[in-house]
């Protein structure tokens, strides 16, 4: 079965054809990170023009690229969910009409469930006989998504069957990386900013605090972010008062004025590398302990890496290196498949026909911003 997949819920635009919820026979990412990067982060509305822009270029080199017409199509899907509202819109109504056009099944897949399809994909470049050796996941496994928007620990005992263990209760890890990332002056986007600003630091010297949230597998950031603010503050003393003056005379007001300040005066050189290996070594250990535990605690056979973050190589050892004892499996997408992509897409849409083989169109299908994967 050959599926075309379309994702358009952030700022990549993306097409893929994946065959049999495995093999990627094309896949296509415009990304629009050099247009954001000069706003500090994703602009929604530029981000939806963008997509309008590129989505019929995108959707055609991908047939191309596969080698294939329109007629060797079965099936579309599209991701309608969690995303911003309008870039959701661009790419559900390309799906649809695609669709129509040809009379195929049209499936609405969960982004975030998409992402842990990721783990599903043979990764590229693989020789004939690697790939076909190469296992699916085995269940029940624990999946780990960790991403900008989403920090989730979920439990999966099979196809769409998923159980919520824990979830961030403020920002995401890769949120959280993002600002941190800011706060020290590394750009945009600030994940893999930061992880290569963090090769070479020392972790251990600022010892920041470690959120638990003991007897439960949710997650909190946000007073690690602010830790790692306070900390590069220090580094950015503020600037002398200026003397008060002597007699009776008032002081004149001068609203517009600006205190000259000599360069360097109060400063002292931030240690990026330091910060920001410790920060990842904070966010890293929270993250693989409590993935570990609950892999543990549910008798899983597996564990899987889903999300932008799953590319970080720190959060790949860490958990690697605490499932090692248990025999425990940990695997994780291809890094050009841990950030948004398509063929995520119809890796997850293949399952889902295969449960529902005679699923017809669903011409009602809608955009959902805020689709939960678990409620």
């Amino acid at each position: 079965m050959n599926i075309l997949a379309i994702e358009t819920s952030c700022d990549e635009t993306s097409a893929a054809i994946v065959q049999d919820g495995r093999q990627v026979l094309a896949s296509v990412i415009a990304s629009q990170i050099e247009i954001h990067q000069k706003y500090g982060g994703v602009v929604p509305e530029v981000a939806s023009r963008q997509h309008i822009l590129y989505i019929a270029p995108v959707l055609q080199e991908t047939i191309d690229q596969a080698g294939l017409s329109w007629d060797n199509i079965d099936a579309v899907a599209v991701t309608n969910g969690p995303g911003l509202a309008g870039a959701l819109l661009v790419g559900v109504n390309a799906g649809k009409a695609i669709a129509f056009a040809r009379q195929k099944p049209l499936v609405g897949i969960n982004h975030l469930e998409s992402h842990i399809y990721a783990n599903w994909l043979i990764p590229p470049l693989l020789d004939d006989a690697s790939a076909k050796s190469l296992e699916a996941p085995q269940f029940p496994l624990i999946a780990l998504i960790v991403s900008g928007g989403h920090t989730e620990i979920v439990l999966m005992r099979g196809h769409g069957d998923y159980q919520l263990l824990g979830k961030t209760q403020d920002d995401a890890a890769g949120e959280a990386y993002d600002k941190v990332a800011r706060v020290m002056g590394l750009g945009y986007p600030g994940g893999p900013l930061l992880e290569k600003a963090a090769v070479g630091g020392d972790p251990n010297r600022f010892p920041f605090a470690r959120s638990w949230l003991k007897g439960t597998y949710d997650f909190s950031f946000s007073g690690l972010k602010t830790a790692v603010l306070r900390k590069a503050a220090e580094y950015q003393a503020p600037p002398p008062k200026p003397a008060p003056f002597s007699g009776n005379t008032p002081a004149p007001v001068r609203p517009n004025w600006v205190q000259q300040v000599p360069a360097g005066m109060g400063q002292r050189e931030l240690p990026v590398a330091d910060i920001a290996a410790s920060f990842q070594q904070a966010v890293v250990e929270v993250l693989a302990t409590k993935t570990v535990r609950a892999a543990e605690e549910f008798e899983a056979k597996q564990i899987i890496i889903a999300g932008g973050v799953a590319a970080n190589k720190a959060l790949r050892a860490a958990i690697s290196e605490r499932a090692r004892p248990l025999d425990l499996t940990v695997t994780f997408p291809s890094p050009i498949f841990c950030t948004d992509n398509a063929a995520m897409v119809g890796a997850a849409a293949f399952f889902k026909l295969q449960a529902d083989p005679n699923r017809m169109v669903d011409w009602s299908l809608d955009i959902r911003p805020n689709w939960e994967l678990v409620h």
